[in-house]
């Protein structure tokens, strides 16, 4: 695998080839595929979904995905996809960076589930999990069959050796591996952290823009999908899954990275955050967060999300006569935040990058007492131009239910409540 070429645009329809001739031409399964290579098609919506939501492609590749050994469990303790029985309380909750690891750890011993809701066999909610690790995988690949992956590094990079291509992310830059598409982790930094949203829901798609228009957030051109790239190796390697929750491995004799071409619309893809066309107020009042959303995963009621990949990046607030950072808010939906670069504009100190915040359905949050004090007598005749920084979040209609980890964790912060301790009582009723 030796291409990190390109192509642009979302949802698109491609067609690439690593070895000239490879892709039929006029059929998709032709009696005979090109060179000796076996013809299989990956799918990732229902067969008759909407021409417009259906998402497929075809692989032609050295060996057919079913060539594998027998499945067996295989454990990961710090990896699970079971939030019906967590408690969830309505506390604010925020943790430190989660730590690097002292021994060499891969990128899938290195995940650690935050929390989640919803399941893989709902086809409904989103999993949430942190990244550490210190070594390539090695004679490992893996797939996940319970939901998309949406990978958000914050430190280091990632070299992402994907079926349908190689795609290298650095921080400030995501990738999406869809569901069911097989890769393997390499890290050429020599170690990562960062944050996975595994996406049991309809699939991430741009939203549709309404008043804003036809220009604005995140432009279609700027997602990035890999050309055709393969791997023609024998040996004894371990292919892992994630299924129903659960991990499993099986022995496989060949690399799976084996597809030669392929064409159609389902495949893994990058975005630069740093390209995102921010939309904010030039008059008053600060806008919702949705005028920040990347990209979405639809459910079943409209104008509600499964899941909303949200980004607050560098910008100018200058709206007059207001308070420019985030209000004080409770949200009937839940938040799991994370911070890539920088500083946030609404936390004075206690959030850095790599660290996490959940605020859940309807539990107060906002800015810190030191914020609140700095914002309401700030000069609003000069912008407050905000640089040098890259914060996210996960917004979930689901209850975000954390795990027995995360609340035990060393890392969390157990004083987090004490940012808004500050906060005075300054009523002062008119006399008389």
């Amino acid at each position: 695998m030796v291409s990190n070429a390109y192509q642009s645009g979302f949802g698109n329809e491609f067609a690439t080839e690593a070895v000239p001739g490879t892709l039929p031409v006029g059929r998709n399964s032709p009696q005979q595929v090109a060179h000796g290579l076996y013809a299989e098609q990956l799918t990732g919506t229902a067969f008759t979904a909407p021409r417009g939501s259906n998402r497929r492609s075809w692989l032609y590749r050295i060996r057919p995905a079913a060539m594998h050994g027998e499945f067996t469990p295989f454990e990961q303790p710090h990896l699970h996809s079971d939030f019906s029985h967590a408690a969830a309380s309505p506390n604010q909750l925020r943790w430190d960076p989660l730590p690097l690891p002292a021994t060499p750890t891969d990128f899938i011993d290195g995940l650690y589930t935050m929390g989640g809701n919803g399941s893989a066999e709902a086809h409904a909610g989103a999993g949430i999990h942190l990244y550490a690790a210190n070594a390539d995988m090695r004679g490992r690949y893996f797939y996940n069959a319970d939901g998309e992956l949406l990978i958000v590094p914050q430190l280091g990079r990632l070299r992402l050796r994907t079926e349908m291509g190689l795609i290298e992310i650095e921080p400030q830059q995501i990738a999406v591996i869809p569901r069911g598409v097989r890769f393997a982790v390499e890290l050429p930094d020599g170690q990562a952290r960062g944050y996975v949203c595994e996406n049991f829901g309809a699939l991430l798609k741009l939203p549709d823009l309404g008043p804003i228009g036809s220009n604005g957030l995140a432009n279609p051109r700027d997602f990035e999908t890999p050309v055709a790239a393969y791997e023609n190796l024998d040996g004894q390697f371990e292919l892992v899954a994630k299924f129903q929750g659960r991990l499993w491995r099986a022995d496989i004799g060949h690399s799976p990275l084996d597809v030669v071409g392929w064409h159609g619309n389902y495949a893994p893809y990058r975005y630069d955050l740093r390209n995102f066309n921010t939309i904010g107020s030039i008059s008053y009042d600060h806008p919702d967060p949705s005028i920040f959303l990347v990209l979405h995963s639809a459910s079943d009621t409209p104008g509600t999300s499964n899941l909303d990949f949200v980004i607050f990046p560098p910008r100018w607030l200058v709206a007059q006569n207001t308070f420019r950072p985030p209000w004080f808010h409770r949200n009937i939906a839940s938040e799991f935040m994370g911070l890539i670069h920088g500083a946030y504009d609404a936390k004075a100190e206690g959030f850095v990058p790599g660290g996490a915040s959940i605020h859940n359905c309807m539990t107060g949050h906002g800015p810190d007492a030191a914020t609140f004090d700095k914002a309401s007598q700030a000069d609003l005749s000069k912008p407050d131009v905000i640089k040098d920084t890259m914060a996210f979040m996960f917004e979930t209609r689901g209850v975000i239910r954390p795990t027995e980890q995360a609340m035990q964790a060393a890392h969390r912060q157990r004083g987090y409540q004490a940012c808004w301790s500050g906060l005075r009582n300054n009523f002062t009723p008119p006399k008389g």
